[in-house]
């Protein structure tokens, strides 16, 4: 038996206490994105001002972007254990030095920090649940992985809150210290060390500077947008062009690259382009529900905050649910394709009707058009992560596991700043101002689901085209 069987048998022997390792690390990677988001005025009032709001954020995601788009070369030269276990060490490091940063530039560049390491924690539970394990096991531990993420999301909110009340701001950040220790000790004790035959190393320089510069200038444009900053139009325009030039320029490094971050050869691949796009649109939908709904609950019908909070829950809920239940219907059937359509037609009915509340809209009815969108994410974040896995050969795993997500990351962006433009322009001059009636914000949403609507029916066209083969 080779040294790679054995630990193959390690890895297996071990499934269930690396599975609680890993998730643990998606856990507090996923709960870092909530809670803080519900700290981030209370440390504003700190060690800020206004105007530096976004920039935790923006940098935060900017290096994630990066780390998420490296994962795959990484994992390809170095085992997933020392990745996982240095990023673990990271993400522990830099959230404490957050947690005693003084001013806010600290802090940026301290977020920035937790964000690579933060793409890394995502990435390799992922890319050995793919490498490790058959499909049909495959798609319940990634269902599992979803579920903790759904888990995290619900409870963030509420325990940032509960945190910065009473501990304060900076404790948000600590909390990532004991939690992630476990996680490190679980997996340095039963998560066996893969090693790597590869003995040279070559790097795409080329492709990852242009990456950076593209994804940096485009992040700092929509961030421009986003919060009405007024940079002016030339500056807007010229941080396009550059984005566009430099996405071209990575094109190109990649074509020529011996060993590219990203080979476009797997774009010839129907299954992997399809679930990239997918997972695309899938971003935008769900930050389209994630972030309006609760408006329209607090805005509109005059719901508390924490009120509103109770009743988005139902929504995750049906994403944990239909993550792990999605699993087992994809390891008894494989027939993935129906899956992904029937995600998206339940995404079409959520924002169809998301798109038909007013002012007399019943609780009831808001938690039912939330589930709806809910089991789509569960069912479609499984299932494009899943076959994608599938339809690749080995050693293009960890990158295709790595643009997969960081496709779902860039529908987030993307999708905030455009249904963003698309309620301030309902808005009109009732943008600018903090009061704005009911009525004239409804239909504003009215707007963001509808548009959502478009990109379900764009999403289920999408799938039509896609291929199904037999899960390896």
């Amino acid at each position: 038996m080779t040294k790679i069987q054995n630990k193959s048998e390690e890895f297996l022997q071990n499934i269930k206490m690396i599975i609680v390792g890993l998730m643990v690390a998606v856990f507090i990677f996923s709960l870092n994105g909530t809670i803080t988001s519900t700290a981030m005025p209370s440390i504003i009032a700190s060690i800020g001002d206004m105007k530096d709001y976004v920039w935790p954020f923006t940098i935060y995601f900017a290096t994630l972007s990066v780390s998420m788009m490296l994962s795959g070369k990484l994992s390809d030269y170095y085992s997933e254990k020392k990745i996982i276990i240095s990023a673990i060490a990271l993400f522990i490091i830099s959230s404490a030095l957050c947690g005693l940063s003084h001013n806010m530039p600290e802090l940026i560049l301290f977020r920035g920090i937790q964000g690579f390491a933060g793409g890394l924690l995502m990435m390799i539970p992922l890319k050995l649940a793919g490498e490790m394990l058959p499909t049909g096991k495959r798609s319940m531990v990634i269902g599992i992985f979803s579920s903790v993420s759904a888990i995290s999301t619900i409870v963030g909110p509420t325990v940032g809150g509960f945190i910065t009340d009473t501990l304060g701001w900076n404790w948000v950040f600590f909390v990532n210290v004991p939690i992630g220790a476990v996680a490190m000790v679980l997996l340095w004790k039963y998560l066996p060390d893969m090693g790597k035959d590869i003995t040279q190393k070559i790097f795409d320089y080329k492709g990852l500077i242009t990456y950076i510069i593209s994804l940096g200038t485009l992040l700092l444009a929509l961030t421009f947008i986003q919060q009405n900053v007024n940079t002016g139009m030339l500056t807007l325009i010229a941080l396009f062009a550059c984005a566009a030039v430099m996405l071209l320029a990575f094109v190109w490094a990649e074509k020529n690259a011996r060993e590219p971050l990203l080979p476009l050869h797997l774009f010839k691949n129907n299954i992997f382009t399809i679930s990239a796009v997918s997972m695309f649109l899938i971003g935008t939908l769900m930050i389209s529900s994630t972030t309006y709904i609760p408006l329209f609950l607090q805005k509109v019908q005059g719901m508390t905050a924490s009120a509103a909070g109770i009743f988005i829950a139902p929504l995750f809920i049906s994403v944990t649910v239909m993550s792990i239940l999605g699993g087992k219907i994809l390891e008894k059937t494989g027939r993935y394709k129906i899956m992904a359509l029937s995600s998206f037609i339940f995404f079409i009915l959520g924002m169809g009707l998301l798109s038909t509340m007013t002012l007399t809209t019943s609780n009831l009815e808001v938690v039912i058009y939330s589930i709806l969108i809910g089991i789509g994410l569960g069912l479609s974040i499984l299932i494009f992560t899943v076959i994608s896995q599938s339809a690749v050969e080995k050693q293009d795993l960890g990158v295709v596991t790595g643009s997969i997500q960081l496709s779902r990351m860039l529908g987030n962006v993307l999708g905030l700043t455009v249904l963003g433009v698309i309620v301030n322009m309902t808005l009109g001059v009732a943008s600018a101002s903090s009061q704005v009636s009911p009525v004239l914000l409804n239909n504003a949403l009215h707007n963001v689901f509808f548009a959502g609507l478009i990109i379900g029916v764009a999403g289920f066209i999408m799938c039509l085209l896609l291929k199904e083969t037999e899960l390896d």
